[in-house]
């Protein structure tokens, strides 16, 4: 975070802690969440406010990813063999998302 943003950046981390309660591999719990069973939130560098220190905003890019490029979602056959191609796919697709999407404007 220093590196990318200097030290005046507030960041905080949230460690989420899963159960494992199937272990068979049947097809209804393979893709069904896992129950959360703890939560830690740390204050990394800076003074964020920990009550805000969420996953919301990461998850809904690794969602809008995934929509996005097919490569990246479960059990499909649109996959690169080389590492390259794979990294200049999700490269083009963050450049499609950030500078051709149009957004809503927050209200």
């Amino acid at each position: 975070m220093e590196h990318g943003f200097g030290c005046n950046v507030d960041y905080g981390q949230i460690v989420k802690t899963y159960s494992v309660t199937d272990l068979t591999g049947t097809t209804a719990g393979k893709y069904s969440p896992a129950e959360v069973v703890k939560t830690e939130k740390t204050i990394v560098t800076g003074m964020p406010d920990v009550t805000r220190i969420c996953t919301s905003h990461v998850e809904k890019q690794n969602h809008t990813l995934r929509m996005h490029c097919r490569r990246l979602t479960r059990l499909t056959n649109a996959f690169s063999k080389k590492l390259d191609s794979f990294k200049a796919a999700v490269a083009l697709n963050f450049c499609y998302y950030n500078f051709c999407k149009t957004h809503r404007a927050l209200k």
